[in-house]
């Protein structure tokens, strides 16, 4: 079988991994020389910890078993099971924890609520005043500015993996069939357009004005080296507000009477914090839903979230080196993980697995690849 795969960010790359994976030989197009999209903007985090029961968790689960043992066969990931800690301030915050433990799927991600004590024990970076904190075992983090390029080397090197940027594809010419804006056509068994953000051009021809997908934008920033380590992934209390999994009375009763700070509340923010090979941390982040996006990056948001890191960690937060944007695609029913269509014979497009794409994709390109038969 032949695959053409258009999309080199990371749910392009899961698919084109499985596919060769599986014996069969695939094209890769991408209309930058490498992607350049939401796969490389975001924490690396593979984030179990908030997703909704159900499928939704279990694909996370998925994804994350088969992102560790990816990450042995191709170091160059930056794979680490390393966790995650949610420091928490005030008993509401404590209360919104202990629900979560109530779940019937807490042991599976790998809950348990820590004193500060034993949180710091774990993340010993973690200096600054909170009362608990909410552990989950089953996060874990890769490098998301190398991973594709690391995948991209594993997959030259099985001989049935060809790789061509700065192409975009413009037409679906026949049965999993497209030709690029080169004038070449590429012909396979299947086509998957792993398209990501890009929601217009072809992709709203062959699927159509009411595809049931977003865009989200964001904007993070990254520090210089900690000078320690951060052996922990972070979460503040906000991401209760933000993830399904913690959705319960006592999360309604933190929201009536510890709201949100206006600039997180504004900016529909979160802390998400995660320490990168080279020391420096990687920070954000914030959610923007209306249409048409802003241009430019907004400075409050950065400042509260280095008020929060600075509180956590006890000390002030490195020279922030690094701030961006980013945009990436989410189902409107924010339920389902992923958007699946088959828009020609033989062409597929997936898409919209929003803020989890990261750490989904894995297991989104598997079942793909099962329910195709590859």
């Amino acid at each position: 079988m032949r695959v053409i795969v258009v999309g080199a960010g990371v749910v392009g790359t899961m698919h084109a991994w499985h596919a060769v994976s599986r014996g069969h030989e695939v094209v890769q197009i991408e209309r930058e020389s490498e992607a350049r999209g939401a796969s490389l903007r975001n924490f690396g985090q593979i984030w179990v910890s908030g997703r909704a029961g159900g499928e939704e968790l279990e694909t996370a689960l998925r994804a994350r078993e088969l992102w560790e043992g990816i990450g042995r066969r191709v170091p160059g990931l930056g794979f680490r099971a390393c966790g995650s800690l949610t420091p928490l301030r005030t008993a509401r915050e404590v209360a919104v924890a202990e629900a979560a433990l109530a779940r019937t799927d807490a042991a599976a991600r790998g809950y348990k609520l820590l004193t500060a004590q034993a949180a710091r024990a774990l993340n010993p970076a973690l200096r600054g005043t909170f009362t608990a904190a909410l552990w989950c075992e089953r996060d874990a983090a890769v490098e998301p500015r190398t991973a594709q390029l690391a995948l991209k080397a594993e997959l030259l090197a099985s001989g049935r993996y060809t790789y061509l940027g700065g192409r975009e594809v413009r037409d679906v010419v026949g049965a999993a069939s497209v030709r690029d804006d080169h004038g070449d056509v590429h012909t396979g068994d299947a086509v998957i357009l792993a398209t990501g953000a890009w929601l217009g051009g072809l992709v709203r021809e062959l699927a159509g004005p009411e595809l049931p997908v977003r865009r989200v934008r964001l904007q993070m920033m990254q520090t210089d080296p900690l000078g320690e380590p951060l052996t922990t992934s972070v979460a503040d209390a906000d991401s209760f507000r933000y993830y399904p999994a913690y959705r319960s009375d006592a999360l309604d009763a933190l929201n009536a009477h510890q709201p949100q700070d206006p600039v997180a509340a504004e900016h529909r923010m979160q802390l998400l914090m995660v320490q990168r090979n080279d020391g420096g941390l990687t920070i954000g982040d914030t959610h923007e839903y209306e249409h048409p996006f802003a241009f430019d990056t907004v400075e409050e948001p950065y400042e509260h979230l280095t008020r929060v890191v600075e509180a956590f960690l006890g000390r002030p937060l490195p020279r922030v080196r690094q701030r961006w944007a980013g945009v990436y695609a989410q189902c409107t029913d924010t339920s389902r993980v992923v958007h699946r269509q088959q828009v020609r014979d033989g062409v597929w497009l997936i898409t919209g697995p929003g803020g989890r794409g990261m750490t989904c994709s894995p297991a989104i390109a598997e079942t793909t690849a099962d329910q195709l038969g590859w």
